[in-house]
């Protein structure tokens, strides 16, 4: 059973940090490229960083800098180090792992982001 869960959210302050985990089960992470995305109240779910099975890596512009992704294949984990968090950064950040040879596109639940004062 495939399985993608999400941890680390929660309420932080402007310029602070925080770290997301997904925890991955049910398939061979290490030839899944993988992303986390947020979605806004609102506002369509946007791709906010991505790790290729390769270890290359891409983000959207407006974290370029402040988010960092990244996997770990033997733990079967994603994270997302977010630093010098915004207001505009608060959304619910979903975890995917994708395989496009096998057509594979998995999900899993969010995790909240809220940066407020």
């Amino acid at each position: 059973q495939v399985q993608l869960v999400e941890s680390g959210g929660g309420l932080v302050q402007p310029g602070g940090s925080l770290r997301l985990s997904c925890a991955a089960s049910g398939f061979i992470f290490s030839i899944y490229n993988m992303g986390w995305y947020r979605q806004a109240p609102g506002k369509q779910r946007e791709l906010v960083a991505i790790i290729t099975s390769g270890g290359s890596t891409n983000y959207v512009d407006s974290v370029k800098g402040r988010f960092t992704i990244s996997r770990d294949n033997v733990k079967n984990t994603a994270y997302l180090q977010m630093n010098s968090l915004k207001p505009e950064d608060t959304a619910n950040y979903y975890c995917n792992a994708k395989q496009i040879t096998f057509g594979h596109d998995y999900w899993g639940q969010g995790t909240q982001v809220t940066v407020s004062s």
